[in-house]
């Protein structure tokens, strides 16, 4: 991993109905997480900003719903080609809200971003529609034949709330399939990561799409921006990323107008090691799915199941992987940090053996005042362990032996959430028989994070609702229409 590096900040402002607005007295500290330093000022947006934000949605659905898809996927290739345009100020200002390492955020964050504008500028054309042929019964005064057929009507107007953790990756994962289907957005990033969710409102506001299609405002959750806007009565669905409890208080609000929902929730994400599989190809995968970003993304690996004949050497291989990992990011907050470290005392209290990490690191420059934590292996915690069944967000990851392959899935399986896996093994009968029997919604064997922008994303259990990716975000983005015409 490389070294992560102060990126360029960006001045963070509101977008509503094609005005870039700074309004209202509050506003709250833009950190560094790398230094701790403070790189600028974030407006906080209140009920009357997220107002105007759903009403300038609201009035530029005529215009936006209604084009046609040649529109649609112009506009989207427009942006791709904005945002590629900028490609190292996306990149700057990825680094400097989140301090992760440039090279990840120039080699994932910002061209995924990208592929999901083009992709789903492809995705809709294509789209097949079912059409059946019906035989019209007597009692409806006909004697010949109905032809059935759908068409898809965007929702309306649409509130994305997305996380802090690949902030332009996964505003983009919801913006370009909810654009394409003919919907207007009203977006909030987290707050902790406004820069890059700023730039993009820049790009589009180029790009010239309708005015209000797009609105980006900015903010907190609870008693702020975020649940003033996915409690709005005008808001037709609600699309979120993020940790499980803030999508349960989501689900109440929306509860009240029975809003549709889609959420992409947390995970304690299990892989199994079989004695089969690649020694070295396992332990290097599992030091990337546990560590990559220092363990803040959702499909990371912080439950390790490893055959009993291997598990000593494992446990040691991957102690030494962890304890020469370097240049990794910090976690995104001073709060954040302090949660980490709290499981990593836990762990201990719980009877854990630190393998490797489980503290600060010291690095000898500016970075000491910044929020790392060390990228920790633990050992010999009981199933039931708290650290073992929560959700920590951070660099850390449980080992522990299983003797059968019936008792590998029992434990992968023994977990409130289900969001994704990964199978270690070189039995390709194996491989088939395990994945399915993982309760999760994406099992990876032998890789970890290879995606296919087509394939259904989504977990089950406490990880989500839906499912997100190609045609599922572009179903759940439209709804569909029979029409019956008697011939």
């Amino acid at each position: 991993m490389a070294r992560s590096v102060v990126g360029k900040a960006v001045r963070p402002a509101h977008y509503v109905a094609g005005e870039f607005r700074s309004v209202g007295a509050a506003r709250f500290p833009l950190v560094n997480p790398v230094d701790g330093a403070v790189v600028g000022e974030v407006p906080e947006a209140d009920r009357e900003t997220v107002d105007a934000a759903v009403a300038a949605a609201r009035a530029a659905l005529a215009a936006w719903g209604g084009s046609s898809v040649e529109v649609r996927a112009a506009a989207l290739r427009r942006i791709a080609d904005g945002v590629e345009a900028r490609f190292d100020e996306f990149v700057d200002a990825e680094v400097a809200d989140t301090g992760k390492p440039r090279d990840l955020a120039a080699s994932v964050d910002i061209p995924r971003a990208i592929g999901n504008f083009r992709a789903y500028a492809d995705l809709l054309y294509g789209r097949p529609e079912r059409a059946h042929s019906t035989a019209v019964p007597g009692w409806s005064g006909g004697t010949g034949q109905a032809l059935n057929y759908s068409v898809r009507r965007p929702l309306g107007v649409v509130a994305i709330v997305s996380p802090w953790n690949l902030p332009l990756l996964l505003l983009t994962w919801k913006v370009a399939p909810a654009l394409a289907a003919g919907n207007t957005v009203v977006a909030k990033p987290s707050e902790e990561t406004p820069s890059t969710a700023t730039l993009l409102a820049e790009v589009i506001h180029e790009v010239g799409l309708p005015v209000g299609t797009f609105n980006l405002i900015h903010g907190h959750g609870a008693g702020a921006a975020g649940e003033f806007l996915t409690a709005h009565p005008d808001v037709d669905a609600i699309a979120f990323t993020g940790e499980s409890a803030t999508g349960t208080a989501i689900m109440r609000v929306a509860a009240e107008h029975i809003t549709p929902v889609s959420f992409e929730l947390g995970g304690k994400n299990p892989a199994i090691v079989f004695a089969d599989a690649d020694f070295e190809q396992a332990v290097a995968g599992t030091l990337r799915s546990a560590f990559t970003h220092s363990g803040q993304i959702c499909l990371c690996t912080e439950r390790v199941y490893v055959e009993r004949s291997i598990h000593a050497d494992f446990v040691a291989e991957l102690g030494r992987g962890a304890r020469a990992l370097t240049g990794y990011g910090p976690m995104i907050s001073a709060a954040h940090r302090d949660k980490v470290l709290s499981y990593y005392r836990l762990a201990v209290e719980e009877g854990a053996t630190v393998v490797a990490g489980g503290g600060v690191p010291a690095f000898g420059d500016e970075r000491d005042r910044g929020f790392h934590v060390e990228p920790t292996v633990l050992t010999g915690l009981s199933q039931g362990a708290r650290t073992v069944r929560e959700e920590v967000f951070g660099p850390i990851c449980h080992v522990a032996p299983f003797d059968t392959e019936d008792e590998a899935v029992a434990l992968a399986n023994d977990s409130p959430y289900g969001l994704a896996a990964t199978v270690w093994t070189r039995d390709l009968s194996r491989a088939h028989r395990v994945a399915p029997r993982v309760a999760a919604g994406i099992v990876w064997v032998n890789c970890w994070n290879l995606r296919d922008l087509r394939t259904p994303f989504g977990g089950i259990k406490a990880s989500g609702i839906g499912r997100e990716g190609g045609e599922y975000s572009l179903d759940f983005f439209s709804e569909p229409v029979n029409i019956c015409i008697a011939i």
